[in-house]
């Protein structure tokens, strides 16, 4: 039978996210303190996929193999596949950073094989609705229980790239690094016309006031 909830014991298998690995994030700066790229969530917006949990709370940090994956997991998160729309104010204050880990990460995986270990399948876990949230939660707790630093699965929005989120207690700040091979800031000329095309690509527009 097809596990909804985690496995206990969590035996997960260890994905190794090597020390350097570029990610790429794409987060929100309007919002006070503003954010950088390796600063983690405390609680700020609402519940996701796998955040939040624990008491205290575990900060969190997403992140993506690549930016268009960033992207597809952030600023394009519901808007449902074929043609749609997104408003200005929507990615008027997004930026797109990277970082990378400067020691290994030890990840749970919930993607190939390891979704066979879990004996789940990535539609009970990375494809639900919101509503569905306070169980695939529970995947996350059981991993930080297990003493990931963090989970891996393909993204469910773009599934040729792999997300992640970073626990914030595992995680240090001298464990990740912001690198200066890439930035884009989304409200400024040069990264909206990028956007605007990238989501033209996907039959997205992006209505200007």
């Amino acid at each position: 039978m097809v596990r909804l909830l985690p496995p206990y014991p969590f035996e997960a298998q260890e994905f190794l996210l090597a020390t350097g690995t570029e990610l790429f994030r794409v987060f929100d700066t309007d919002r006070s303190p503003v954010p950088t790229v390796t600063d983690f969530n405390h609680g700020w917006g609402g519940p996701s996929r796998f955040a939040f949990f624990g008491h205290p709370q575990v900060p969190v940090l997403y992140a993506a193999q690549s930016e268009e994956a960033a992207i597809c997991e952030t600023i394009l998160h519901n808007v449902p596949p074929g043609p749609g729309r997104i408003a200005f104010d929507d990615v008027n204050s997004r930026v797109c950073a990277t970082l990378a880990p400067t020691r290994d990460l030890k990840l749970a995986s919930l993607m190939g094989d390891g979704l066979r270990v879990l004996g789940t399948e990535a539609k009970y876990v990375m494809s639900t609705m919101a509503c569905q949230y306070p169980r695939t939660v529970r995947w996350a707790e059981a991993a930080h229980g297990a003493g990931f630093d963090g989970v891996v699965w393909m993204s469910n929005r773009r599934n040729t790239d792999k997300a992640y989120v970073l626990f914030g207690d595992r995680v240090l700040a001298s464990d990740l690094v912001a690198l200066a091979s890439h930035a884009r800031i989304y409200g400024e000329p040069q990264g909206f016309n990028w956007l605007v095309d990238y989501c033209a690509s996907l039959n997205v527009d992006i209505l200007i006031p």
